[in-house]
């Protein structure tokens, strides 16, 4: 039980002990939301795809266009940008989700050049190339501000970031979830018991898209802009690379993947701007190489080799 809430503490704990950090704190739960939405659709039920910007960016748009044309109240925007990117993930999972492969993977691609293609020209409500600016946000619950600090905002992120993880493990443990675990391992098995395969995947891509939207939202309400880089195939490079060092089918693999991922980036960074991402780069490929479970795994790693040295 301590070790299932162990994350939580850790992340209440950094709020009062790294107080003048929570800009960054608060980016690392928005990476956290990104990557457990790419688990739930390439980890658990084996979805290829380099589109969850996509979906991202949809989200932090929708959000930024409702602060500043329709109201400034925070738990509307991120409402209304998880229903927007729900919306698009039904869309267009029903159109692409026939394909399997290379093709799926290079048809989520197109899906992130097309959006950030349509941004970059609908400068009337995206802002284009300049971006969303000046978005004012009301006090969440009509009392806590949005200071400069980020106080609110990390706690604001934290509890969205909860909801959706319960949400997460329900799925994952309901039924339904079984039957996406066995469609990750087996899809002509799983028709061949009468599992309707198409539609279990479309429902499971819908979910992750809207999670990603969720991240979205998250990412232009606490950053309080939005720029054409939330919809590039770099923001769902990154996830995929958060995820693999995490680790896929993990309970916190998302976690300590993009909390690592976003912590080495920001301290590398400040010793050497230009080739932090050597660093990044070598702590992948070692963790690919030894932790075939991702940095979650090492744990059980550090087991198997004290249980060898007790044999010897």
């Amino acid at each position: 039980m301590i070790a299932r809430l162990t994350p939580w503490l850790l992340a209440l704990g950094f709020y009062f002990a790294f107080a003048e950090q929570l800009a960054l704190g608060t980016n690392v739960l928005v990476m956290i939301l990104l990557t457990l939405s790419l688990d739930l659709c390439l980890g658990r039920a084996g979805i290829l795809t380099l589109g969850q910007s996509a979906f991202f960016g949809m989200g932090a748009y929708v959000a930024g266009i409702v602060a500043l044309r329709v109201t400034e109240d925070p738990l509307i925007g991120l409402a209304v940008a998880t229903l927007a990117s729900a919306a698009l993930g039904a869309l267009t999972g029903a159109l692409i989700l026939h394909t399997e492969g290379a093709a799926l993977l290079m048809l989520t691609l197109a899906l992130s050049a097309l959006l950030e293609e349509f941004a970059n020209h609908a400068t009337a409500w995206t802002g284009g190339a300049d971006g969303l600016q000046g978005m004012k946000l009301a006090p969440l619950l009509g009392t806590f501000r949005f200071d400069l600090f980020k106080h609110t905002a990390y706690l604001y992120s934290l509890a969205v970031l909860l909801v959706w993880f319960l949400v997460t493990q329900i799925v994952i443990v309901s039924p339904f979830g079984r039957s996406i675990d066995g469609i990750r391992q087996s899809p002509a098995r799983m028709r061949a018991i009468g599992t309707p395969v198409w539609w279990r995947r479309l429902c499971v891509y819908t979910l992750s898209a809207a999670m990603a939207g969720s991240a979205g939202a998250l990412s232009a309400q606490t950053t309080r802009f939005v720029g054409l880089t939330t919809l590039s195939v770099l923001v769902s490079g990154t996830a995929v690379v958060m995820l693999v060092l995490g680790g896929t089918r993990r309970r916190y693999g998302a976690f300590l993947g993009a909390a690592v991922y976003v912590l080495v980036q920001d301290y590398a960074a400040q010793i050497n701007p230009f080739h932090w991402m050597l660093i990044v780069g070598i702590l992948l490929m070692l963790t690919v190489l030894f932790l075939e479970g991702g940095l979650a795994s090492l744990p059980e790693a550090l087991l198997r080799v004290r249980r060898r040295e007790s044999k010897r």
